[in-house]
């Protein structure tokens, strides 16, 4: 997980757009936006990653809040 790419693709992307981008990773198919060199697997992680943090900042929270709930939730899913 890079957090510059998750990054990346709240500032470039429309929630729409990236539902549409997850959509397409499940389902194999080739995403109509860029989502960086990263493996297969790396894309779906920042995609998912994104669509949450825009998800929050939808619901009133800041985007550096959202993208450090978010990176909270993955440490205390690893310990």
């Amino acid at each position: 997980m890079r957090i510059a790419a998750i990054k990346q693709l709240v500032s470039d992307y429309s929630l729409e757009e990236l539902r549409k981008a997850e959509e397409d990773l499940m389902e194999e198919r080739n995403p109509s936006i860029d989502l960086g060199p990263d493996e297969v697997g790396d894309q779906l992680t920042h995609t998912i990653a994104a669509i949450q943090i825009l998800e929050e900042v939808e619901n009133g929270v800041d985007e550096k809040t959202a993208l450090r709930n978010f990176t909270q939730r993955v440490r205390n899913s690893i310990n």
